[in-house]
């Protein structure tokens, strides 16, 4: 089944605890959490922490996602914050397998992220070590942008290598979904889906969770 991760990147700050509560009432399991350092990508966002503080408020997994040009020094402090998973980019590790191995030795899931110029191939020496694949589906950075189609190849793609490997590795995809397009990411082989704008700017959040996670159980109950 299709889960949908509401990214607090597009949550109000001043009523973030608030804002939490309204997506937990639609009985998701994980909040997703965007780090920018402003060197990786062109914005800032939070640190350790805030992180800290939204465990304190919630039992929800935190999904951590490093956008930041050193992971290996940051991982660590995050996983102490409360992240229960953290995801950080193939094209800031040189050394990715290392960097995944440790995030899983510090007590937490270990995600690699795809950026939209960045090949499925890139990835073929360490899926037998990631815990899951997170594709984005815009350019990282900041929220609200349009969904890029030529990420669905690339899910698809990557479905496809983790069934030749018989391989349980959820695909995750982050960037500009909506009702418009939840039916066909799901069709695609998509486990978990990222919503920031289609929440939290949305006039209930709960309904919108709700609205996203109905329309993917459609979609894919009638391409099964």
């Amino acid at each position: 089944m299709v889960e949908v991760l509401p990214s607090i990147l597009s949550a109000d700050f001043a009523r973030l605890g608030e804002e939490i509560a309204r997506v937990e009432k639609a009985g998701v399991s994980m909040l997703h959490v965007d780090v920018m350092d402003g060197h990786f990508v062109p914005n800032l966002t939070l640190g350790p922490p805030v992180v800290q503080s939204i465990r304190k408020i919630t039992r929800l997994t935190l999904d951590v996602h490093l956008m930041i040009t050193d992971p290996d020094r940051y991982a660590p402090i995050f996983i102490e914050a409360g992240a229960g998973m953290v995801s950080v980019h193939q094209e800031v590790c040189p050394h990715l397998d290392r960097t995944l191995r440790m995030i899983q030795s510090e007590g937490a899931l270990a995600g690699v992220v795809l950026n939209p110029s960045t090949p499925v191939s890139t990835l073929d020496e360490v899926l037998d070590v990631a815990d899951y694949v997170l594709i984005m589906s815009v350019n990282p950075g900041f929220g609200g942008q349009r969904f890029l189609p030529n990420s669905l190849k690339k899910v698809r793609e990557l479905d496809a290598r983790r069934r030749s490997l018989r391989r349980h590795l959820p695909i995750e995809i982050d960037g500009g979904v909506g009702l418009d397009n939840i039916g066909e990411i799901a069709r695609a082989g998509v486990d978990w889906v990222v919503a920031g704008s289609s929440v939290f700017r949305s006039a209930d959040p709960e309904s919108a969770v709700k609205n996203l996670q109905q329309a993917a159980r459609e979609a894919t109950a009638l391409s099964a």
